[in-house]
Formats: C-alpha cells, sequence, structure tokens
C-alpha cells in the first residue's frame, strides 16, 4: 500500500514524542547552561536532541524491538535558561516532579549536570527514599562554598541529606578527578567503579551490581548519564570527556539494562554541548541513548 511505504514516509524516534499526557513515559527538557565549570552551550543541547532523534528509526534488527507502538509525552522544557543553578532547584522540581508521579519513567535532556540535583530532589523531597547512579567521569563532588556548578551536584546532595549509602559512580577516571573529592566519596559510603574496572567487568555488568545495591536500600532511583563518561574520541561534543573513557557501545548496553529495572523513575542526559559536536557524532549519539533509553523501558 502506498500509505505504507516508507520512501513517502519515515516515523522516527522524534514521532514518539506527543502532547497526550497519558502516555506511560514523559520527557522533559532542561536547557541550563550556567554555572559550568567549563562555559558553553549545553543549553542547546535539549532542542539538538530533540531534532537528531528524527534521524532515528524506532526498530533494533539485533533484538527485533520495536519501539513504534510506544509514546512519550512531551512536557517542553523547563524555563531555566538564563537561571544560575541554586536558582533553578524550584522551577525544575515543580515541572519533574508531577512527571515522574504519574509516569513510569521520565527522560531528562539537559543542560549541564547541575540538573541532576533537582531531579533527585523531584522523586524523593526528603532524599531518604531515593538512590542515585551516575554513569559519570567525575565524581562532581566540588566543594560549594564559591556555589552551585555543574561540578558538585553530588556534593550538593550530600549536604541537602542524600546519605552516601544512596549514591553509586561508575565510569570515574584516572587524572580527572582530586584525591580529595575520592576521599569524601570513600568517607560518605558512595559505591564506587572507575574506568577500568567497567571495562574489565562490562559497564553494563557493573551498572547492574550498582542498581541492586540501591534497590536494596531505595524505593525510587535516578540515573545521571553524563555523556563525558563516554571515551571522548567517540564524543566531542562532551566538553568534559577524556581519552580511556567507556566505549560508547557498553553506554548503550548499560543505558538499556538500567532503564529496564522498575525502581528507575528518572534519568537524565547530561554535559552535551552542541556547539562542540563534530559531524553530529555527539547528537546522534544522544539521539540513540534516548532509544536504548525506551528499548530498556520496553522490557519491564
Amino acid at each position: 500500500m502506498i500509505s505504507d511505504s516508507d520512501c513517502r514516509s519515515w516515523f522516527s524516534a522524534a514521532d514518539l514524542l506527543t502532547n497526550d499526557a497519558s502516555a506511560p513515559a514523559a520527557l522533559l527538557g532542561a536547557p541550563m547552561g550556567l554555572g559550568s565549570v567549563t562555559p558553553g552551550r549545553c543549553d542547546e543541547a535539549p532542542a539538538t536532541v530533540r531534532a537528531a532523534m528524527k534521524r532515528m528509526s524506532v526498530y533494533d534488527l539485533e533484538m527485533e524491538i520495536d519501539l513504534s507502538a510506544l509514546r512519550v509525552f512531551d512536557a517542553g522544557d523547563a524555563d531555566i535558561a538564563k537561571l544560575q543553578p541554586a536558582e533553578s532547584l524550584q522551577p525544575i522540581v515543580e515541572r519533574l516532579a508531577p512527571l515522574t508521579q504519574k509516569h513510569a519513567l521520565t527522560i531528562v535532556l539537559g543542560g549541564n549536570n547541575a540538573i541532576t540535583r533537582p531531579c533527585v530532589h523531584a522523586l524523593d523531597p526528603a532524599l531518604q527514599r531515593v538512590g542515585v547512579l551516575t554513569l559519570d567521569a567525575h565524581f562532581d563532588l566540588r566543594d560549594t562554598d564559591c556555589g552551585l556548578t555543574n561540578g558538585n551536584p553530588i556534593q550538593a546532595l550530600l549536604q541537602d541529606g542524600l546519605p552516601g549509602a544512596h549514591i553509586a559512580q561508575i565510569g570515574l577516571l584516572p587524572f580527572a578527578n582530586t584525591k580529595k573529592a575520592h576521599d569524601k566519596a570513600k568517607a560518605a559510603g558512595i559505591y564506587v567503579a572507575t574506568a577500568a574496572a567497567c571495562k574489565a567487568e562490562g559497564l553494563a555488568a557493573i551498572a547492574a551490581s550498582a542498581l541492586e545495591r540501591l534497590a536494596a536500600r531505595c524505593d525510587v532511583i535516578h540515573v545521571d548519564f553524563d555523556i563525558d563518561v563516554v571515551e571522548r574520541s567517540a564524543m566531542p561534543g562532551a566538553p568534559g570527556a577524556r581519552p580511556g573513557g567507556v566505549a560508547v557501545q557498553d553506554f548503550f548496553d548499560a543505558t538499556r539494562l538500567i532503564c529496564a529495572h522498575p525502581k528507575v523513575r528518572s534519568v537524565d542526559l547530561t554535559e552535551f554541548d552542541p556547539s562542540l559536536d563534530v559531524a553530529s557524532i555527539s547528537a546522534l549519539t544522544a539521539a540513540r541513548w534516548v532509544c536504548d533509553v525506551l528499548a530498556g523501558f520496553l522490557k519491564r
């Protein structure tokens, strides 16, 4: 039939987005660009990722998974592009909390990594029922005496009252962190897995162990996918990416496993700066990440 011709129409991942608020999953843009240790244009990422989703199909031929029946409520963007991280807590929480209550999974497109703190607060304002898993080259445990930045959301959450035992951080790189940050993580009881450990045991296997640990302690889990955890040669649009990061396929595999876990209620993608991208490598990686998030979600 002519109506089924894929030369006449292309059903893409972007076509999964809908204004129907009853969809099982939701997406919110959080275009935070201010407050970065390395200034850039991470605020452009939500729009860039949505556009790149038009280039992704909805069928995984390897696993024979078809996303075409799934719909994702696109809640637009939080109005935070001109706000500093300290000013953005309430605006993000007000937009995100209702989504996490209504939808089984909410995707938050950052923006810099400072959005992770309000994402966690949106799941559990008291910070006693929530767990946090980060896939990140960095601890994000910088001191907060000079203000909130993309370099200290985990430190800020600890200071807010989140127990260290409710945090797991995987993919951490050498020569990208300080001894002080490592010592803080140890003292707080944070579960830590280096990039080398993730390569030796498999990023997905490490993520599964981290989730098991968090799920035993927590009712709900937020996952921060800081895209600079990926090897820099495959991630030119991430200012914090370094040589030695995880392979992009391992990143996708871990994403799918993580998003299949029923206690994972929200995920964020952070630290993608479209102004640094080359040949849309990072944009397409981010769009593929959304597809793997949804493929994992369908396995629940």
